[in-house]
């Protein structure tokens, strides 16, 4: 078992309201400059730009782990992290199905672009991401396990989009066995999850390159090999022992 420092919350220039800065060659040369292990790529409701992420990460020595945030019926985020980029592009398409389609104001909302893992732009989602599914907050657990995934809320703490604003509380019956905070969440939110058996994870739920986390005593997590597999097992033990 070896300590690795993860921030499990990134999107990248695919994200409405980013950076154009962000993107996955350059996200992945600030983890590392900074001294990160693992990052999670999660653009809102699309993985389009995991491919470039993963295979940026692969260059450096950083794990990218495959993942997304997605909005549910309820208007929750919830962030979902995948054992693979194959299960996450089909995890995705599922999404796109689900979504609300609208189009992009990008004067608003900034382009949402697709690019490779050397920062070339290959594409861009006319549709605004930023926009709810039709998958609700019941149903989040089971809809990523189908992908080999793992489903749960995103900083809880925080009053947009976060589960405890708008639905009251987290209910056990929703399935989650991890919770993310904020990097300013208080010690007695996070004693709370912790006491009811949440595995807590910080995320930076960074839009610019700035606000990507640097290692400490949070967001450190012990695991066997930093791998989407031993993250996603270690995240899905709901035990405050494990």
């Amino acid at each position: 078992m070896k300590d690795y420092y993860c921030d499990l919350h990134i999107h990248s220039c695919l994200s409405p309201c980013g950076d154009d800065e962000m993107t996955p060659s350059d996200i992945v040369g600030m983890a590392r400059l900074n001294g990160l292990d693992i990052i999670a790529l999660t653009d809102h409701n699309s993985a389009l730009n995991v491919p470039a992420a993963v295979k940026a990460g692969a260059r450096t020595g950083l794990t990218v782990i495959p993942g997304m945030e997605l909005e549910t019926s309820e208007e929750v985020h919830i962030i979902l992290l995948f054992p693979s980029v194959e299960a996450a592009l089909e995890c995705g398409k599922a999404v796109d199905s689900a979504r609300f389609k609208i189009k992009n104001r990008t004067d608003i909302y900034g382009r949402q672009v697709i690019a490779d893992e050397f920062d070339r732009e290959i594409g861009e989602v006319e549709d605004l991401l930023l926009t709810s599914s039709s998958i609700g907050v019941y149903d989040a657990v089971a809809f990523a396990a189908r992908y080999g995934g793992i489903a749960y809320p995103a900083h809880v703490d925080k009053p947009a989009n976060g589960i405890i604003q708008i639905l009251g509380a987290l209910d056990a019956g929703m399935g989650f066995t991890a919770a993310e905070v904020s990097p300013r969440a208080t010690t007695e939110i996070t004693d709370k999850l912790s006491g009811d058996g949440y595995k807590v994870v910080y995320g930076s739920d960074a839009h610019y390159l700035a606000d990507i986390s640097e290692p400490c005593e949070r967001n450190r997590i012990v695991l066997e090999q930093p791998s989407a597999e031993c993250l996603i097992n270690y995240l899905r033990k709901k035990s405050i022992f494990t």
